[in-house]
């Protein structure tokens, strides 16, 4: 059996956990880790997802020494030597990190024994593990929540609100947490986080400004959903009746923007990820599919139309001829479907709008306006 030292450190301070950014070593399950973590975590596993099932039901059924006795028995010596090696890397590579498991018990101890045992490190591990940090963050982000001021940032689609964001201060991306652009067209290349890890990274930056004692907040005016996340009740309560600030671009440029947007941009992400060839398919099956997922709201004359449009531009980037003829299907989504929506939800909210203008004026405006 494995006997533990009584003086390894705990660590019990979750709030400069997070708003520090300490690097985070998972030792869950990889099943576990997947349905939930923290960013700046890495997950090395004490137990892959077989070993931890069959430690389980031993517990169930004779106790934790008679699992622990398992435990020791499915890691063999080559298994366990490779494991430390792994965290001891990840300790050299963050030696102001920490270790956690599901509840801090059995096998952060573990890990945190045996490297002690192998190296003499005393790496830190944290006391109430994954189950009291996510505890820790849904609490406090209710409290932030319901104690900060938001600011909406509105705008028809294709105006750049996000660009926007990220040229001010006091702001929280929405889409950017939620890895999504917000709209029909809106998905990347790449997943989305889990709900878990869109909420635990919402309130995260929610507990840095907390920190920081500021507690105007600007955001993006979001539906309930982004993408297949959703927003915590509590924040879409507290945005339903948050002051607007309407970002007014032209016509033009908000055609162009969206071009970039949905087109330069979303194929380089594709191609980024899975090469120029396999990258490009994928890129036109998404833009195919986003059309496709409105065609109830098109009406089939008009779906049909849009389709044969955007096959027509996708067959001209594909043959290096430009982006141009984007122009024909984009514009019609933009004037033609999104602006009606929109117009119609902006007009039950105009009460709330305390302020016009470009992005120049905006810029000034929330400046002057912001709290600390």
């Amino acid at each position: 059996m494995i006997k533990f030292s009584t003086d390894l450190p705990l660590l019990k301070n979750l709030a400069d956990v997070f708003t520090q950014d300490t690097p985070l070593l998972d030792v869950r399950a990889p099943v576990e880790y997947t349905q939930g973590a923290f960013p700046h975590t890495r997950n090395v596993p004490l137990m892959n997802d077989q070993e931890r099932h069959e430690v389980g039901v031993r517990y169930k059924e004779q106790g934790q020494d008679e699992a622990i006795v398992l435990g020791e028995a499915l890691l063999t010596p080559e298994l366990r030597e490779a494991r430390i090696g792994q965290w001891v890397q990840f300790f050299k590579d963050n030696p102001q990190g920490a270790l956690y498991c599901f509840r801090g018990g059995m096998r952060s101890k573990i890990t945190q024994q045996w490297i002690f045992d192998t190296t003499g490190i005393r790496y830190p591990r944290i006391e109430g593990g994954y189950k009291a940090m996510r505890r820790y963050l849904i609490d406090m982000g209710d409290v932030f929540i319901n104690d900060f001021e938001f600011t909406l940032l509105s705008g028809r689609t294709g105006s750049g609100k996000t660009r926007f964001l990220h040229k001010t201060d006091q702001m929280i991306d929405l889409e950017g947490l939620a890895n999504h652009r917000g709209s029909a067209f809106g998905r990347k290349a790449s997943p989305q986080p889990t709900q878990i890890d869109f909420e635990n990274q919402l309130y995260i930056e929610l507990l840095k400004y907390d920190q920081v004692e500021r507690r105007s907040i600007l955001l993006e005016d979001e539906g309930r959903n982004v993408g297949s996340v959703h927003l915590p009740h509590s924040l879409t309560e507290r945005m339903a009746e948050s002051p607007i600030i309407f970002l007014e671009v032209s016509d033009d440029e908000r055609l162009e923007v969206s071009i970039q947007e949905y087109a330069i941009d979303a194929r380089e992400d594709y191609t980024q990820i899975y090469g120029e060839t396999v990258g490009f398919e994928k890129y036109k099956e998404a833009l195919l599919g986003s059309l496709e997922r409105i065609q109830k709201r098109l009406g089939g004359v008009r779906y049909q139309e849009l389709r044969k449009l955007l096959m027509q531009a996708l067959e001209a980037e594909e043959k290096g001829q430009g982006v141009e003829l984007h122009e024909a299907w984009m514009s019609r989504i933009l004037f033609e479907y999104y602006d009606p929506m929109y117009d119609y939800q902006i007009e039950k909210k105009k009460e709330r709008i305390i302020f016009r203008g470009n992005s120049q004026e905006i810029a000034v405006f929330w400046s002057e306006s912001v709290k600390p």
